[in-house]
């Protein structure tokens, strides 16, 4: 089991869910192609906030999808190992699962 952050005051709770948001329109993006690959790689790595909000397991995935991700750039075909649509589709789930924890946190009476 993982632990929770910290109770975070509400402004960074917010701060968090607009950038979960914003992470899901740069996704669409990626899945359109009118942002590339590096892009989307630092614009994820930018955005502290969220990740500080979410349980350290949440960290551990969005590494392991963007260390993905950014390998997948190297081949310009669906390659055995890595189907961008598949990623891209985990990266929607992680996205979702996110913006759930930070919604339950922002309902959540602060203790």
């Amino acid at each position: 089991m993982y632990a929770m952050p910290a109770n975070l005051p509400k402004p960074d709770i917010d701060l968090a869910q607009a950038q979960c948001q914003q992470l899901q329109t740069a996704l669409a993006q990626l899945r359109l192609e009118s942002l590339d690959t590096a892009a989307f790689s630092a614009l994820v790595q930018s955005q502290q906030t969220l990740r500080n909000a979410l349980p350290e397991r949440f960290e551990e995935v969005l590494m392991q999808l963007l260390n993905r991700l950014e390998s997948s750039a190297l081949f310009t075909d669906e390659s055995c190992s890595f189907s961008r649509h598949d990623l891209l589709d985990s990266f929607q789930l992680w996205l979702d699962k996110a913006g759930q924890t930070l919604q339950a946190r922002a309902i959540k009476p602060a203790l």
